[in-house]
């Protein structure tokens, strides 16, 4: 009874202007610039610093890799819990583009790493359909982590560029050629920051409900999903149709739907034990 009536005093404090400063000028206001505002205010980019927004953190960076998919350029994705709960996201997709972007006088990996709503979804050609509008982007999570490793195949080379602390170490380096037959694409490795977040461990089965909704949306698009960590680190069981292996102990699913939507309606029955009173009225 009495912490409510205290949280009751504390709302009414909050409320009551005459509490306020009496000084209040335009020396007050504070602009925020690039990445200290994710950084301040992290809920209002990923929702929360609990559990649910260091899933979105993983969640920002396959929407990027679903879109090279949507615009039939990548067929596979790789998710990867590393041991020290860092994640890993490789894709085969066209890789980000790392030729210098006009203006900026950056590469086009450290403008999109480095500032807020960069990127080819704001009507400049790189998508026609995109799966992450709503998003907020690799610099998000670049913003809200301690350090991020990125390797981009593409132009015939590797490239590579580190962040630590939001800030590239060096400028982006061209590495070794690709070999015959490599694809290109973009890889990703990113350390959630411990002061943002209430917890960086990341769960297991959270991800993998998630990614195997986005292979049933998306027909024909591999995604699979492996656990680096020990067994009793990684979450809860696994459970769906997906292809699974136990290879070393380390939890690994695969998901791949050729039939889409029709594949998930046939999921649903079989989960549920339900009869369909016509197998085929549903049809897609």
């Amino acid at each position: 009874m009495d912490n409510a009536v205290e949280e009751h005093k504390l709302d009414d404090a909050q409320l009551d202007d005459s509490l306020a400063p009496e000084h209040y000028d335009a020396s007050d206001l504070r602009v925020l610039e690039g990445l200290e505002a994710v950084r301040i205010r992290p809920g209002m980019y990923i929702g929360s610093t609990g559990p649910r927004g260091l899933h979105h953190l993983v969640y920002e960076i396959v929407d990027n890799s679903v879109d090279e998919a949507l615009a039939g350029y990548a067929s596979h994705i790789e998710v990867t819990i590393l041991p020290d709960n860092a994640i890993r996201v490789v894709d085969d997709g066209r890789g980000i583009p790392v030729d210098e972007v006009p203006g900026e006088g950056v590469s086009g990996v450290e403008t999109v790493m480095t500032k807020l709503h960069a990127g080819g979804k704001f009507g400049g050609g790189g998508y026609a359909v995109s799966g992450g509008l709503h998003g907020v982007g690799i610099s998000v999570v670049n913003a809200l982590s301690t350090r991020v490793e990125i390797e981009v195949r593409r132009q015939g080379f590797h490239w590579t560029q580190t962040y630590v602390d939001q800030h590239p170490t060096a400028p982006l380096a061209k590495g070794k050629p690709m070999e015959d037959g490599e694809s290109t694409g973009t890889s990703v490795t990113f350390w959630p920051d411990g002061t943002i977040f209430e917890t960086t461990t990341y769960d297991f089965e959270t991800l993998r409900s998630r990614f195997q909704q986005m292979a049933f949306l998306n027909k024909g698009l591999k995604i699979s999903l492996t656990d680096l960590r020990k067994p009793d680190e990684a979450g809860d069981e696994v459970a769906g149709d997906g292809e699974s292996t136990d290879e070393n102990k380390h939890q690994s699913v695969s998901y791949k739907y050729e039939h889409g939507i029709k594949d998930y309606v046939d999921y649903l029955v079989k989960s549920r034990k339900a009869v369909p009173v016509e197998p085929d009225v549903i049809d897609f």
